[in-house]
Order: structure tokens, then sequence, then C-alpha cells
């Protein structure tokens, strides 16, 4: 229970700094924190204590490959927020996002068979 509670506390940390950030005169170093491995730290952990050292090193390189839908998701931003207003570029872009996504898994199960 002490182990759940601290993760949540990481999370809130880092949800409070976005927060704090968003209003500061550097209001942009907010988009840094959520690279933050706060839950990448957790998975890792998690993955390291319960698996083995290969499974480790599977779920690193997948979370490198997560990068591509994450880039998506912010060049979906970048590309909608001059055309569209905040809640319509935020819910297109996470579309965008999901979309790589669902392909990053089925590229992943294609080329790993035998993890999926």
């Amino acid at each position: 229970m002490t182990s759940l509670f601290l993760k949540c506390l990481l999370g809130a940390a880092a949800v409070l700094l976005i927060a704090l950030l968003s209003k500061s005169k550097s209001f942009f170093i907010a988009g840094l924190v959520p690279l933050f491995p706060t839950f990448a730290l957790i998975a890792h952990y998690v993955v390291g204590t319960e698996r083995t050292l290969d499974d480790l090193r599977t779920t690193a390189l997948f979370g490198l490959y997560s990068l591509l839908p994450y880039a998506a998701y912010l060049l979906a931003v970048l590309y909608f927020s001059y055309r569209f207003n905040l809640l319509w570029t935020l819910s297109l872009a996470t579309l965008v996002w999901m979309g790589f996504a669902v392909l990053l898994l089925l590229g992943w199960i294609r080329l790993h068979p035998a993890l999926a």
C-alpha cells in the first residue's frame, strides 16, 4: 500500500510542477516536465523486480519506440493550433496519438510475436 501511495505522490508532484511552471515566465518548461521519466521509473522498477533483465531491456526498447506517437502528438498540436481552438486542437492531437499508438502496437506484435 505504501508503494502505491508513493507512486501517486510522484504523479501528483508532476501535475503540480506543470501547473506552477505554466503560470511562470518560463511557461514553456512545463512541456519538459511530462518527459521526466516519472512513470517510466515506476514501470522499469516494477518490471525489473518482477521479471528478467531481458524483459527490462525489451520494456526500455518499446519505450524508445513509444516516442513516435508522442512526437506525432506534438506535431499535431503544432499543426492544429493554427487551424482550431484549444479543445479541437487537443482532441485531434490525442486522436493522432491514439492512431500512432495502435500502429506501434500492431507493428511491435508483428515484429515480436513471441512477446505478445
